[in-house]
């Protein structure tokens, strides 16, 4: 089942970095073809708030046909009846987190965060599945980011992770689909370039159109 739930994260992976249901909604759009996951990431919220945000979330991604992803917290996930959680290197260790859910685990994915090879392969080893590989360019989305790795650096990722998905993060933009798509990345998330547009579902479809044209 989980193998399942991890192909389905191609193209756009969308963050809701605010309560923000009309936000969630556009982002999920399913007439628009936009993002076919969505992460809840709401960095200073309490529990009580990320709770709240990610019931909204659920409910919107339930009625859209995407997947839930909660940042950080396993607790919340579970509790949010969401389809994964998403683990920094900072965060609940991956083996204490796979222990930690039990029989839930067959239902449930692990992302993982990571920043450089070494990261990718203990990833890939300790049964993560699928994984965010970056910075791949310059972002102000984090006060202490990790050294940019370029698109090159997310084709090594690529390359070593195998089967197990790489989300390209960190300073992602549009104009960039095309190069990461190329490299190999089975999806690229982006945060300001998508949610602070005029037109986030427009910005989402942009950003996901590498990944929905058939290759020549």
């Amino acid at each position: 089942m989980r193998a399942s739930l991890a192909a389905r994260i191609r193209g756009f992976y969308a963050i809701l970095d605010a309560d923000d249901e009309a936000l969630a909604a556009a982002l999920v759009d399913p007439a628009g073809c936009a993002a076919p996951v969505l992460q809840v990431r709401l960095k200073h919220a309490r529990p009580a708030e990320l709770l709240a945000a990610a019931q909204m979330a659920r409910r919107v991604t339930r009625a859209a046909g995407a997947l839930l992803i909660v940042n950080d917290r396993l607790d919340v996930a579970l509790a949010a009846d969401a389809d994964g959680v998403h683990l920094g290197q900072d965060d609940l260790p991956l083996a204490a987190a796979i222990h930690a859910l039990g029989a839930a685990r067959a239902r449930m994915l692990i992302g993982i965060s990571t920043h450089d090879l070494a990261q990718v392969a203990a990833a890939v080893a300790g049964g993560a599945d699928y994984l965010g590989f970056g910075p791949v360019f310059p972002t102000a989305t984090k006060a202490n980011p990790d050294p940019v790795v370029g698109v090159d650096g997310l084709r090594d990722a690529c390359a070593r992770a195998g089967q197990v998905p790489v989300v390209a993060i960190g300073g992602v933009g549009v104009a960039a689909a095309a190069a990461l798509h190329a490299a190999g990345a089975a999806a690229a998330c982006a945060i300001s370039a998508v949610n602070a547009a005029p037109d986030p579902a427009s910005a989402a479809r942009a950003l996901s159109l590498p990944w929905r044209t058939p290759p020549e």
